[in-house]
């Protein structure tokens, strides 16, 4: 049993890690996007690809999660036919879906509200939807065969190739728009030619008809589960752009790209977290050690807060080979970050609280929790983004996480109460919400200090007053401060 646990660690690792550098490649395509496209370039691909984000749940219908179901236990067929089966199920829909896109082109121009001149870009969406749908059971059979490294690194190579052909397109055959689908279809078609052997290796004719209707049946349900959690990260892009323009989706989207790094934390800790409380659920304080381990998470997620909040603007205009990070044109929108920030912080704590309800395996009642998020943000976003625009967009967004947060904290509390160090978290938000607020009111007047040093230290003077104000406040227990002092000693005692 030790080495099938240490295997199922080790493979959760590799998935974890993956997705992590996989995000961060993808990532840099933002400050490379930013310096060859102006804003309104910018927006048009990050609205194409937030109606792709909606479009691939209708594609896949949810055939992913039925292959893990009948393929783990062969209820019916044999292992074979629930390859074969999902597999041509998912390959004719693609087929006939991509048609009818490839067909309808210029109406759907229309209907989107893109100009003609950009109508090559429908094509290669239809590659791109397709190609991704045709993968997604032979990337589950890598899965079910616990093949991660084969699994994290064709993931990594459809990123890698997808980032090159983007440099080649755009910046040596200038292609703008256009390269970028080229280069996004490429990757997925090239992708899938690699998992050509795993095909071979699975596929056997004829299909079970007794099991392709129980696919159906138990996949088809998860397309409105699917089209809310889209709803909670893209829906912002297509409502922004029909309230504003071209160049205020690209500015926003440069912009709320940036939260990336308090995603990356919330990703990391989400891998680690969920084998964690499984395999401590039973002892006898493990309701007292989740408690502190969201005490410490909020803890450590409120110090990246500040130190993003108040370093982001400094980070985007650093200079790489004469080019700003993020091009001067869409600063207007830095605002936007902390906001971001935000609402991945009330994520991350989503993330945690969630534990009870998995270990309870009430999992049905995460729906809840999706559609109330994409419910607020929807609401939120066509309240918000006439009066405040971009921002607007970015509160929605907090709102939707924020909102969840709650959702989940009360069904927990309801079939796994947990007792919370609330009054330690509320220092935690004191201390971290006072120092913001200083912050914003007292940088305007940095305008007209000229020495840059002094305000990088003022900056820094402030984190640290994020912890000083939290020892004041006595948040730390005895453990915890002896622990520190500890720590201080290390590192302020000289070296023998």
């Amino acid at each position: 049993m030790f080495a099938q646990i240490k295997r199922l660690g080790a493979d959760t690792a590799i998935y974890g890690i993956s997705t992590i550098v996989g995000r961060f490649l993808t990532f840099l395509l933002v400050p490379f996007y930013t310096n060859v496209l102006v804003p309104g370039e910018y927006g048009i691909v990050s609205y194409v690809y937030s109606l792709i984000a909606f479009v691939n749940v209708i594609y896949s219908y949810g055939i992913e999660s039925a292959y893990f179901k009948y393929s783990s236990t062969l209820e019916i067929g044999t292992v074979k036919q629930n390859f074969t089966t999902p597999f041509l199920s998912v390959a004719g829909t693609s087929a006939v879906f991509s048609l009818f896109i490839i067909v309808a082109a210029h109406p759907i121009l229309r209907l989107i509200n893109v100009a003609q001149d950009y109508g090559s870009i429908v094509y290669y969406t239809a590659g791109i939807l397709a190609f991704d749908a045709i993968a997604i059971i032979p990337f589950a059979s890598l899965r079910m065969e616990r093949k991660a490294k084969r699994f994290a690194a064709l993931k990594l190579l459809n990123i890698v190739i997808n980032v090159l052909l983007n440099i080649y397109f755009l910046v040596f055959l200038k292609m703008g728009i256009t390269g970028i689908f080229i280069s996004g279809f490429a990757a997925s078609a090239g992708t899938f030619l690699f998992l050509v052997p795993t095909v071979v290796r699975h596929f056997s004719l004829p299909a079970n008809g007794t099991l392709y209707k129980a696919l159906l049946k138990y996949g088809v349900p998860y397309i409105p589960a699917g089209l809310a959690t889209m709803a909670i990260q893209v829906i912002d892009r297509p409502i922004l752009r029909a309230f504003t323009n071209d160049a205020t989706v690209g500015i926003y989207q440069a912009n709320y790209r940036l939260g990336i790094f308090m995603m990356l934390i919330v990703s990391m800790y989400d891998y680690a977290w969920r084998p964690f409380y499984f395999s401590i659920v039973r002892e006898p304080h493990a309701k007292e050690i989740f408690s502190r381990v969201l005490t410490y998470l909020v803890l450590f997620m409120s110090a990246v807060f500040l130190a993003l909040t108040f370093f982001v603007g400094d980070i985007v205009k650093l200079s790489v080979f004469g080019k700003h990070l993020i091009h001067p044109d869409y600063w207007s929108g830095l605002n936007i970050v902390p906001i971001v920030l935000l609402g991945y912080f009330f994520l991350g704590i989503s993330t945690n609280l969630t534990a009870g309800i998995y270990i309870e395996k009430r999992t049905k009642l995460l729906s809840v929790n999706t559609f109330v998020g994409a419910a607020v943000n929807i609401i939120a976003n066509y309240f918000f983004i006439p009066l405040y625009g971009m921002t607007g967009a970015a509160w929605a967004t907090f709102l939707a996480y924020f909102a969840m947060a709650l959702v989940v904290y009360a069904i927990v509390q309801k079939i796994y109460p947990i007792k919370y160090e609330l009054w330690r978290l509320s220092k935690i938000a004191i201390s971290a919400g006072g120092i913001t607020a200083f912050y914003f009111l007292l940088s305007p007047h940095w305008l007209h200090i000229h020495t840059r040093v002094f305000i990088e230290l003022m900056k820094v003077a402030l984190v640290l007053l994020f912890f000083v104000l939290l020892y004041a406040m006595r948040f730390f227990n005895w453990e915890e401060r002896g622990k520190l002092r500890g720590v201080f000693k290390k590192m302020f005692s000289p070296s023998i």
